[in-house]
């Protein structure tokens, strides 16, 4: 890289020059790493999925980096890499929710701090170890990374950047201001209700449902809904009100109880038809890669930042990997059969994971989880904490891991040093893992609903509080683990369905990609493309999120979408788009916008916590 003075402003530090990367760890660090911690966590929390923060840590970090000219690309993109392992990190906490939620006794915070961070360095050092086979030989697309590498360069211009930074900071605003809207709509909820009833049953019935939605209402879901469009949204709608229109029919049959809602049976369902796609784009992803190995002695080299040593990076994992038996065994009682197992299953994953992320933009770690802790099931494992912390290895590892290659791959197009990415991304892992357990018994102790075990107690879900947290991924994990020991041949029946309804839907979605005739007819009929992609034979993917979370979330996750989609629509009528090439979706308004709708009510739910902790002298607890 270039360290000519005449490239550096007068007031930045030499380009190149210790300080300047002491400036970029620092911003990085203690700015967008917490920042897109605080989102990621939160999100995971009241929904049960999360965005990486490539993207905003992207554009405020190009703020930053902005004086260097495009040399300032390199500097974007090593925050954006620390960043990144901060935010997927810190998104693990749900993690110790599951603990909570099985009645596991908490360790102390910096045995699971210790836990932690060496999943994190076993999985980028595995991470880093496939990159030379996934990036540089495959050549993979990594579209998320594309899309990074793409805006790091146009964000060097300084009308792009100041409307981005505009439109994500208008966006944290919105989010904010409408968490806030709605705190106060739950505080006098139950007053407003009572007037209304006592001027008439007419007004108080009008005024019920509308308002019973609106206290319903989360930016970070609606932000969500906005940033993946109707084709992904739409499904959720679809699922959780077939849910709700059979939901009489399963309490009949047995498969639910008097109080439970579809969720409890709907997500084994909708997890069986991400396994059945996930065998079908399984199979797919390993023709081409077999196909891409045949064909890459012929294929150009493109241009690389550096290589990375493979004798020390072995040497890397081995060391993570031993540490991590070590603290897993010795510190939280795992046997070392089942951490070995795991950390085997990691290798496999993160392998699969990778390919699938650098070619479908998907990271099924929830299914690394799922299908570990059922294949250890299978050879005799009963005690679900066991498969918690054991299938904790697989997430934690496969996160950071197939982001590590991701971000190697956006490296890669930039011509960014590869070591220094790797050094950002370590210090990353350092400062992630100490947020994925403070910021988690933050939320638990800010938010006592979060401990409470809401696959267990249905209930909850009709309080305004347990309706906000829905903490999809936590139920998920904990409905999976107590299947370990029980009759379970409903459940199975179930899921089986699942990968049967998934298989068929994931060969009908691919043999119409492939049809000639349906595609030309598709691009006369959108409508009917869109009814048939987003709702008949709708990505497996994307309406499994309808049988994870109630149907009021599923309605916001969904309208959020369908608003963005149409709001895009209405601008490209207006203004026709830019050529192939230079479009860079995940900056579009709604993108932006919606980004930010999610960091913002992440911050408010932070900030009233964290008030709350301090006003009650019970912040100490968190280090306990």
């Amino acid at each position: 890289m270039s360290t000519s003075p005449s490239t550096s402003p007068k007031f930045l530090p030499r380009l190149g020059s210790p300080g300047y990367y002491a400036l970029l760890v620092f911003v990085a660090i203690f700015i967008l790493g917490p920042l897109g911690g605080v989102t990621a966590a939160y999100m995971n929390f009241s929904l049960g999925f999360f965005i990486g923060g490539q993207v905003l840590a992207g554009i405020l970090g190009s703020v930053v980096t902005l004086g260097y000219g495009p040399e300032g690309k390199h500097g974007a993109n090593y925050m954006q890499t620390m960043a990144a392992s901060v935010s997927g990190m810190a998104a693990m906490g749900v993690l110790i929710q599951a603990m909570v939620w099985l009645g596991m006794k908490q360790p102390p915070t910096w045995h699971l701090i210790g836990f932690f961070l060496c999943i994190g360095m076993f999985g980028v050092g595995v991470g880093m170890l496939y990159t030379p086979i996934l990036v540089d030989k495959l050549q993979l697309t990594y579209p998320s990374g594309l899309a990074v590498a793409n805006i790091l360069r146009a964000l060097t211009d300084k009308e792009i950047l100041k409307k981005s930074v505009g439109k994500l900071v208008g966006g944290i605003a919105a989010g904010i201001g409408l968490s806030k809207v709605v705190e106060v709509l739950n505080e006098h909820w139950g007053a407003m209700q009572a007037a209304a009833m006592k001027a008439n049953e007419k007004i108080s019935a009008f005024v019920e449902n509308p308002m019973a939605m609106a206290t319903t209402f989360s930016a970070a879901t609606f932000g969500g809904g906005m940033i993946v469009g109707a084709r992904i949204s739409a499904s959720a709608i679809l699922v959780g009100g077939i849910g709700v229109l059979i939901t009489p029919w399963l309490k009949e049959n047995g498969y639910l109880g008097e109080n439970d809602p579809f969720r409890k049976i709907g997500f084994i369902f909708a997890l069986g038809t991400i396994l059945g796609a996930a065998i079908i784009d399984m199979g797919l992803l390993a023709y081409d890669a077999v196909k891409r190995v045949k064909a890459v002695n012929t294929a150009p080299e493109l241009p690389l930042g550096s290589t990375t040593p493979i004798k020390p990076l072995l040497a890397w994992v081995a060391f993570w990997a031993v540490a991590l038996i070590v603290v897993a065994n010795q510190v939280l009682n795992v046997p070392v059969a089942w951490v070995l197992f795991a950390i085997g299953m990691a290798f496999v994953f993160l392998m699969i994971n990778g390919i699938s992320q650098g070619i479908t933009d998907q990271n099924p770690i929830s299914s690394a989880f799922v299908v570990t802790v059922l294949v250890m099931g299978g050879l005799g494992l009963r005690d679900p904490l066991v498969g918690l912390l054991a299938g904790s290895i697989l997430l934690v590892a496969c996160t950071v891991g197939v982001d590590m290659q991701q971000d190697r791959s956006t490296g890669w197009r930039l011509g960014s040093n590869r070591n220094i990415q790797f050094a950002f991304q370590v210090i990353g892992i350092i400062m992630g893992a100490f947020l994925a357990v403070v910021m988690t018994k933050v939320f638990l102790e800010a938010y006592p609903v979060l401990k409470e075990n809401a696959f267990a107690h249905p209930e909850l879900r009709l309080t305004p509080e347990g309706a906000k947290w829905q903490s999809a991924m936590t139920f998920k994990f904990v409905g999976v683990l107590n299947t370990l020991g029980h009759d379970n041949s409903k459940v199975l029946r179930v899921m089986g369905l699942g990968v049967v309804v998934g298989l068929g839907i994931q060969i009908v979605r691919k043999v119409l990609r492939k049809s000639a005739r349906y595609q030309a007819w598709a691009l006369q009929n959108k409508t009917g493309d869109f009814v048939i992609d987003a709702l008949i034979f709708a990505s497996p993917y994307a309406s499994s999120f309808g049988g994870f979370v109630d149907f009021t979330t599923s309605l916001w996750f969904g309208i959020g979408g369908i608003g963005a989609s149409l709001f895009n629509w209405r601008e490209e009528r207006k203004d026709p788009p830019l050529p192939e090439g230079e479009i860079i979706e995940d900056m579009s308004t709604t993108s932006l916008v919606g980004g930010g709708l999610i960091a913002g009510e992440s911050l408010f739910a932070l900030a009233i916590g964290l008030i709350g902790l301090i006003g009650g002298g019970t912040l100490l607890k968190v280090f306990g």
